[in-house]
């Protein structure tokens, strides 16, 4: 029974490590669809104006967006997902990694503390025919999973969080004006030594530093010392698009997150429990046994 799920965690830990960072790797603040003016304002300073779209990341309760890339070990993946933060934390992402051919496909759903992986044929093989496999967070011990669910922590991260790091750039720039997905932006780009931004955060409140120090742990778990950020601000100072590069020891970074919308209604419902391979149970039979 152990062979088996050490099998089975073999199969879903790629699928599961992307899907998570691509949740992590939004980094953006709030999103609007608004296609207002993006001229920026004679003194509004590159500075002042992520300032400004990090500053309206607060008032994200939920979002929707795209993302293509690469990211570490797991290589180019493609994605689209939605998120809730408030009331509580729900997402649902479909994606698919496109260096695996049919085996790259997975569905990710975190909903009532616990995470669902599921959607791709040759899990449901290892489980029984089920097409689901169930984290329980609460359940489940660093211990019984081998360090934690695959991607557990970088799902729970909320994206918002990382708008803030752009603001730690010391040679920010504005790049230009773009349309992306229809809306108007001006481009912003700059470097973040993550060092320094850890040094940076003593001299933050409690709130933001806890935030912004959740962020940098997901970077410096893949090994990056300094990003390259850009950042496509809306005339409604929100965030439309972000992308994020870097080079970790495991692989290169670099995610494109395009956001759809914002602040509407995310329903995120779990698998139904015929379907699901329950691995709570599966761990708790294997030690009464």
């Amino acid at each position: 029974m152990k062979t088996s799920v050490r099998r089975i965690r073999r199969s879903t830990h790629r699928r599961a490590l992307g899907a998570g960072l691509a949740a992590v790797a939004l980094a953006a603040g709030a999103v609007s669809c608004s296609k207002g003016d993006a001229e920026e304002s004679p003194k509004m300073t590159p500075a002042a104006a992520v300032a400004e779209a990090a500053k309206n990341s607060d008032d994200i309760t939920s979002l929707r967006y795209s993302m293509s890339g690469e990211v570490p070990e797991t290589g180019r993946v493609k994605a689209e997902a939605s998120m809730r933060m408030e009331p509580d934390l729900a997402m649902s992402m479909k994606m698919t990694a496109l260096d695996e051919g049919a085996d790259g496909t997975v569905e990710i759903r975190l909903v009532d503390k616990a995470m669902y992986l599921g959607g791709n044929p040759e899990m449901a093989k290892e489980m029984d025919g089920k097409s689901w496999m169930k984290f329980d967070m609460s359940a489940l011990g660093d211990d019984a999973l081998g360090g934690g669910a695959p991607g557990a922590s970088q799902a729970e991260q909320n994206p918002a969080a990382d708008s803030t790091l752009l603001t730690g750039s010391k040679d920010l720039e504005k790049v230009g004006t773009e349309t992306v997905d229809g809306v108007e932006t001006t481009h912003y780009k700059g470097t973040v030594p993550l060092d320094t931004l850890r040094d940076s955060l003593k001299d933050e409140d409690k709130d933001v530093r806890e935030k912004r120090e959740k962020s940098l742990e997901q970077y410096e778990d893949m090994g990056i010392e300094t990003l390259t950020m850009d950042m496509w601000i809306d005339g409604e100072d929100h965030t439309k698009q972000f992308r994020v590069k870097g080079e970790g020891d495991k692989g290169p970074l670099d995610l494109t997150i395009t956001f759809l919308d914002y602040n509407q209604p995310v329903t995120v419902k779990a698998p139904p429990a015929q379907d699901t391979f329950d691995l709570a149970e599966m761990m708790q039979e294997m030690e009464e046994g």
